[in-house]
C-alpha cells in the first residue's frame, strides 16, 4: 500500500526553506564528526538485478555490514558522547531486544561508560551473548518489551542511570542521520532514498539530513519510508497529524515492530519523508532470499522492507535510488524459517498433500512423476493418521524444489493428470 504525504506539507517535503523540527544541519555535521570515531564508512553496493526492476541505477547502503550489525551504534554513541561527566559516572541503561542493546553496549564500552541492558526473557540468544560480550550487564526482565521497559524505567529512577532511548531524541535522530549525509557524499546523483521506519529514529535521521543538506547544495531528494504492514502506525498517524497507537500483529520483521510512533520522529517525518508505504510478511521474505542470492548480503526482515518495497512497484524514482538496509542481526534459526517461506512466496518451494490407497506402489508412482516433472523432492512424511482419512488410505506430504510459478503449476497438473488431487499447503 501506498500512503502519499499531504503535499501542502513544505511543498510536498521539498522542503522550502528547510526548517524543520529537531536537529539542524550543524547538528548533523557535528554528530557525523563524533560518530566517525566509531562507526565504519560502510560500502555502497550497486544492484544491476533490482535495477532493471526499477528502471534506474539502485545503489544498496550497507548498514548491515556496520559494527554491532545495525545503524544502531551511530544514535547510541551520539548520545552518550553528549552526556555530562556527572552522567556518565552514574551510567546509562536500556531496554531492547536486539538491534539498540548492542548499539548502547558497544557504545558504552568504548565511552567507558557502565551499561545496564534490559531484555526480555526468551530474547534470542545471539542478540543476548553479543550484548553481552560488547560489556554491558544484562538483566533480564518481562515475556514482553513493555514489562521490560518498565523494568528499566525503574532501574534508571532506583540508581540515577540515565536512560537512553531507541529512538525518540535529538542526539539520537542525529546520530542515525549521519547515514543521510554519508549516503549524499557517496552517490551524489541520487534522486531518493528509500529506508525503513519503526519508531522512526533512523527515518527522521536521515530525511532531515538529507533534505537539509540537499538544499544547502541546491539541490532536492525524495525520501520514501517503509514500515511492514502488520507493524505500521505511521499510515494512520499521518492521516490524522498525530501520533496514533495500533495493535502490532506479529511480523518477521521484529526490527521495527512499533506500535506508535516517536514524538519528536513524527514530527520530522510530518514534514521530511515524502511517502510513506508498506510490504507483506510475503514481499520481505521474497526481498531477503533476492539479496541472498543477488546481492550476496545477509539482512535481517526490517532491514529488507525497503528491497519489498522495490520489488514490488511501491517505490518508484525518475533517477538513481539508494535502499538503506538498516541491519543484519538475523537468528540463524530464523533465517532458516525466512529463506524457506521466501522460497514457496517465490513458487520455488512446493509443500503438497496427496491421498493415496494404502497399497505397495502409490509412494514409488509419485516419485516417478515427480521425477518426470524435474522436481526435487526435500521432504516426505508418509501417515495413516488424519482428519477425514478412510482406513483403506494413506496420506503422503511432499516438499519439493520448483524452478517458479510455471513449473509449480507444471507438477500439479502431472499429478492431477495422473489421477490424483495434490493439496497445495501454505507455508
Amino acid at each position: 500500500m501506498n500512503h502519499a504525504l499531504d503535499t501542502t506539507s513544505a511543498e510536498a517535503s521539498g522542503t522550502a526553506g528547510v526548517a524543520l523540527p529537531g536537529p539542524t544541519l550543524a547538528d548533523f555535521e557535528h554528530a557525523q564528526r563524533t560518530v566517525a570515531a566509531i562507526a565504519r564508512r560502510t560500502p555502497m553496493e550497486t544492484s544491476r538485478y533490482l535495477g532493471a526492476i526499477a528502471g534506474v541505477p539502485v545503489h544498496l547502503k550497507c548498514e548491515n555490514l556496520q559494527r554491532t550489525g545495525s545503524y544502531k551504534l551511530r544514535g547510541a554513541f551520539n548520545r552518550l558522547s553528549a552526556l555530562t561527566a556527572d552522567e556518565r559516572a552514574r551510567g546509562v541503561v536500556a531496554a531492547s531486544a536486539g538491534n539498540h542493546a548492542q548499539g548502547v553496549a558497544y557504545a558504552a564500552r568504548e565511552l567507558g561508560i557502565r551499561a545496564t541492558i534490559f531484555m526480555p526473557v526468551g530474547v534470542a540468544l545471539p542478540k543476548l551473548e553479543a550484548t553481552r560480550a560488547y560489556g554491558a550487564d544484562v538483566v533480564l526482565r518481562g515475556d514482553s518489551i513493555g514489562e521490560t521497559l518498565e523494568a528499566a524505567a525503574r532501574f534508571a529512577t532506583e540508581t540515577g542511570a540515565t536512560v537512553i532511548p531507541p529512538y525518540d531524541h535529538a542526539d539520537v535522530i542525529a546520530g542515525q542521520g549521519t547515514l543521510g549525509l554519508e549516503i549524499l557524499e557517496q552517490a551524489p546523483d541520487a534522486t531518493t532514498i528509500v529506508v525503513p521506519i519503526g519508531g522512526g529514529g533512523l527515518a527522521s535521521g536521515i530525511a532531515s539530513a538529507a533534505k537539509q543538506k540537499a538544499a544547502a547544495l541546491g539541490r532536492t531528494v525524495r525520501v520514501i519510508g517503509v514500515q511492514a504492514q502488520n507493524a505500521s502506525p505511521y499510515v494512520p498517524s499521518l492521516a490524522s497529524g498525530e501520533p496514533t497507537a495500533v495493535p502490532v500483529v506479529p511480523t518477521i520483521a521484529d526490527g521495527i515492530a512499533v506500535y506508535r510512533p516517536g514524538e519528536l520522529n513524527f514530527e520530522i517525518i510530518r514534514d521530511a519523508i515524502d511517502e510513506v508505504v508498506t510490504v507483506s510478511e510475503d514481499d520481505i521474505a521474497r526481498a531477503l532470499l533476492v539479496l541472498l542470492e543477488r546481492a550476496k548480503l545477509v539482512v535481517e526482515p526490517a532491514g529488507a522492507v525497503g528491497v519489498a518495497a522495490l520489488m514490488t512497484g511501491r517505490v518508484r524514482s525518475d533517477g538513481p535510488l539508494v535502499v538503506v538496509l538498516s541491519g543484519g542481526n538475523i537468528d540463524p534459526l530464523l533465517m532458516q524459517r525466512v529463506i524457506a517461506h521466501g522460497l514457496a512466496a517465490s513458487d520455488r518451494y512446493l509443500t503438497l498433500r496427496i491421498g493415496l490407497p494404502d497399497r505397495p506402489g502409490q509412494l514409488a508412482r509419485i516419485s516417478e512423476l515427480l521425477a518426470a516433472a524435474n522436481a526435487n523432492v526435500v521432504e516426505v512424511l508418509h501417515t495413516r493418521h488424519g482428519a477425514g482419512m478412510q482406513i483403506s488410505e494413506v496420506a503422503l506430504q511432499l516438499s519439493v524444489e520448483t524452478r517458479g510459478p510455471v513449473h509449480r503449476e507444471e507438477v500439479v497438473a502431472i499429478l492431477r493428470r495422473a489421477g490424483y488431487e495434490p493439496e497445495i499447503i501454505a507455508e
